[in-house]
């Protein structure tokens, strides 16, 4: 997970809250809200920041407060976060994001800005994601299942890629904090990296200890 900026709405979005007996279901421009959380995530699912393209096909509309036991937020834009498809073609155990998640409550939501999800969790040189918070990092394995195999398996591949180029340089301060800057997408606005968090991590983590 990353902190995420809320964006505006679509107008389609803010137009069908006004109709007579609008919800969720039976809003018809859903192509826009998938436009707009796409845009603004940058191109990573809010919760495994692997790669989301703003399809039906590739992405998930996630209700961080689901519908059935919050109905009243299901049209809430700042409730609404694109999420990846989360294995939903594969067994059980290996589901993720908004596919395990279901109607699971969340302690954190990573698009409120109070809540600043980063400052709450750590990456480890295996690619495990953990918190040091007992209750989120229990929702992180058992509610998200964020560290199943594969994803685990890609945050250490990547973490490991970094360390055996862009660190086998010995790089100074600059150089990492224009990494950092580039990872984060301060260099421009196009899409993110899949799993950009971790490297950003890691990087932050070389800064510190240079100081």
């Amino acid at each position: 997970m990353r902190n995420i900026s809320k964006g505006a709405e679509p107008k389609s979005l803010t137009q069908h809250r006004c109709n007579t007996n609008s919800d969720y279901d039976n809003y018809p421009d859903k192509d826009d809200l998938r436009e707009s959380l796409v845009l603004e995530q940058r191109g990573i699912c809010c919760y495994c920041l692997q790669r989301i393209r703003p399809r039906s096909t590739t992405m998930k509309i996630e209700h961080w407060q689901c519908q059935t036991q919050y109905p009243h937020r299901q049209l809430d834009y700042s409730n609404l976060l694109g999420a990846c498809l989360g294995g939903q073609d594969q067994e059980p155990e290996r589901h993720h994001c908004d596919t395990r998640k279901g109607d699971g409550d969340l302690t954190y939501n990573p698009a409120h800005p109070s809540h600043d999800v980063e400052s709450k969790l750590a990456f480890l040189g295996d690619g495990t994601l953990q918190s040091t918070e007992t209750t989120f990092d229990q929702e992180i394995n058992e509610i998200l299942n964020l560290n199943e195999g594969i994803l685990k398996k890609n945050r250490k591949a990547l973490l490991d890629s970094i360390k055996g180029g862009f660190m086998s340089k010995n790089p100074s301060k600059a150089d990492i904090q224009k990494e950092i800057r580039k990872w984060n997408g301060d260099l421009d606005d196009g899409m993110l990296e899949p799993f950009c968090q971790v490297v950003i991590y890691y990087l932050r983590k070389k800064l510190q200890r240079m100081s």
